[in-house]
């Protein structure tokens, strides 16, 4: 079966657009060869779900964005987000705001769009820009190269611990405009860093994909904490790949919420290449109506002595259906390793569908390796006790969801975006 769509993107205005912006000719050249591969490449064969059946071809083309004169011009659904400082406003197809700290420049960290990195940093931003995730994996991967806008740029030097948190808001409110952006994180030995996005849209008419691609980079015994909050409509296809490769001793910290009400397919992966790297990842969903997820989690350890640990939590109502992947692969030779995972399913609806996968790969003996799965209702024995104690049985459930999801929204690094992602949890849940 072939997953391939007809593309209708203008390749001479592709290379026109990098020309214009004066992009280097190593990132022409990538944009072109995306193209290339695009038409030839197919779709990504996803468990359970064929997206080829849903919207992803409606890209729109390049608009132009002008700057906000202050953070009071977002959009009513992005006000209130973010902070003001050390911020990073993407709007459609462009950057709008930027705000970094004299603190920050001090340090030599660049914290910036990547449009200005390219123009600023081009060598160092060659040596890692789709080395993590390659153009030539699947369609999706080569349109995003060929397509990417807007984005983040943040390097971090040897030695320097960021100790406030770095912040994005990627906003669509135009679905004729694209939007893909792409993050760029590198972490230089033993720094440290938390870098916390939003995604949002405030458009109902005309349909859109967010094909999105975030990589990240930790060199050895650094630690990197990314945090990312997807709420987009249901107009909108949201399409994400996120990888991280790691160095020995090198951490990440993945705090994922897929809040989006349109389809939504995720990839949240970890490579581990270095001894005693670790990679812990947290994950929730909440779907609805007739929406459709595809989430995967994938840690790979090729390190010795390296661990993970993978918690998703999804919550499904109405006719709402989501596969939750856990894929830990352990290669050949990376003895003393532990992986671990749990996915964990609650449907509140009798149409409503959820399967957990955990998928182990054992190439090696001396490892250790467990997964948990559950898939199921509402305890109506944990109701019942709570009702027993003269709670009512509507705020019964709602205290056993949000108890359900606690593992990962306490997670968040900002208290802020915590707040954010529960009030959007119960905007979902419809409480």
């Amino acid at each position: 079966m072939s997953t391939q769509i007809t593309l209708s993107i203008d390749s001479n205005a592709v290379i026109e657009l990098s020309r214009s912006k004066q992009e280097p000719e190593w990132m022409t050249s990538l944009r072109s060869e995306g193209l290339k591969l695009a038409e030839s490449l197919e779709l990504p064969k996803l468990e359970k779900t064929r997206i080829d059946r849903w919207n992803v071809s409606s890209y729109g083309s390049y608009k132009a964005q002008a700057p906000l004169a202050s953070l009071d011009e977002l959009p009513e659904a992005a006000k209130g987000l973010a902070s003001p400082d050390n911020l990073i406003v993407q709007r459609n197809s462009g950057i709008v705001h930027k705000q970094v700290s004299e603190q920050l420049k001090q340090q030599g960290v660049i914290f910036t769009d990547l449009e200005t990195a390219l123009r600023e940093h081009a060598d160092l931003v060659k040596d890692y820009f789709m080395k993590a995730v390659e153009a030539n994996e699947n369609q999706l991967t080569a349109l995003h190269a060929a397509l990417w806008n807007g984005g983040i740029f943040l390097y971090v030097p040897k030695d320097v611990r960021v100790e406030i948190p770095l912040q994005a808001l990627f906003i669509t409110d135009d679905a004729e405009a694209s939007f893909a952006p792409h993050v760029l994180i590198v972490a230089e030995q033993f720094s440290s860093v938390t870098y916390v996005d939003n995604f949002v849209s405030s458009h109902s008419d005309g349909q859109l994909v967010q094909n999105g691609i975030v990589e990240v980079f930790v060199k050895p015994g650094a630690k990197v904490h990314y945090a990312s909050i997807h709420n987009l409509g249901e107009s909108v296809t949201d399409l994400t790949y996120r990888r991280a490769i790691l160095e020995n001793d090198g951490a990440v910290q993945w705090v994922v919420g897929e809040l989006n009400y349109g389809n939504t397919m995720s990839d949240t992966t970890s490579i581990l290449k270095g001894n005693g790297s670790d990679s812990d990842a947290k994950v929730i969903c909440v779907g609805t109506d007739e929406q459709k997820l595809n989430l995967t989690t994938r840690c790979v350890h090729w390190g010795k002595a390296s661990t993970s640990d993978m918690i998703t939590r999804a919550v499904m109502r109405d006719g709402a259906t989501a596969i939750i992947n856990g894929i830990t692969k352990i290669e050949k030779g990376a003895t003393g390793c532990n992986g671990q995972q749990t996915e964990k399913v609650l449907m509140l609806s009798p149409k409503a569908r959820g399967d957990a996968n955990p998928i182990l790969l054992i190439d090696e003996d001396d490892v250790k390796a467990g997964h948990a799965a559950s898939v199921g209702q509402v305890n109506a024995e944990q109701v019942h006790y709570l009702m027993s104690r003269g709670i009512t049985k509507e705020e019964a459930q709602r205290l056993i969801i949000y108890g359900f999801l606690a593992p990962v929204v306490s997670e968040i690094p900002i208290k802020s975006v915590e707040e954010q992602l529960q009030s959007l949890v119960e905007r979902k849940l419809g409480q």
